[in-house]
């Protein structure tokens, strides 16, 4: 029986020399894993419709048998090409995928989750110069998952707590004019990094670059 969700694609990678295995976060199912048979056929419904980050409502079959289901339609509803002309952005969108992975098990229904990642990409590429909306993303991934982070236990500055109090709180709207010290990001970066190898056992290995 086919099934709907609205998706994002966190990564691909080759099955057969034609398919492709997709990787979704999605809000209805969670993170889920699809194969596009014949994505790399030139007449191929997929073609040009699956790359990362793409926005995508999609109907797939789920299988019996593993967590590979098979991937019927695809329609792209954004592209977040704006993430392609900016290298920052792109290694933060990547991270950003590597927490919500470490965060998150497959087919578990993940709305709120999956709307923030959503908006978190369409703010990205207006703070280029700046790691602030990656640490505010790592504060909101952690307290959708239980594991809000306690500043007050931190120690670290009134100032920076405050940035910690703001990030778990507003929306991205208010969080793309938030400003910070290089102290305050090195003291949000140290202790952060800190919380989620505690919590997580590990820290992606992505972050270093997407927070410097």
């Amino acid at each position: 029986m086919d099934e709907k969700a609205t998706g994002l694609v966190l990564r691909t990678r080759p099955l057969t020399e034609t398919s492709l295995i997709v990787h979704w976060l999605t809000a209805e199912h969670g993170r889920l894993a699809t194969v596009a048979k014949g994505a790399h056929r030139p007449k191929s419904p997929f073609r040009g419709k699956l790359d990362l980050f793409f926005l995508a409502e999609l109907v797939f079959v789920r299988s019996r048998r593993s967590e590979l289901h098979v991937l019927r339609e695809v329609t792209v509803r954004d592209t977040h090409a704006s993430l392609r002309t900016d290298l920052a952005s792109l290694q933060r969108a990547a991270y950003g995928v590597q927490l919500v992975e470490l965060l998150t098990e497959s087919d578990t229904p993940l709305p709120g989750l999956f709307q923030l990642f959503r908006e978190w990409l369409g703010i990205l590429p207006r703070q280029p110069e700046s790691p602030l909306p990656v640490l505010a993303l790592e504060i909101k991934c952690l307290a959708d998952a239980g594991l809000a982070p306690d500043a007050a236990r931190g120690a670290i500055s009134a100032g920076a707590r405050e940035i910690v109090r703001l990030c778990g709180s507003a929306d991205w709207e208010r969080l793309a004019s938030l400003r910070a010290s290089p102290a305050q990001l090195s003291e949000l970066r140290q202790f952060l990094h800190g919380f989620l190898q505690y919590h997580l056992g590990k820290v992606p290995p992505a972050r270093a670059k997407a927070v410097r």
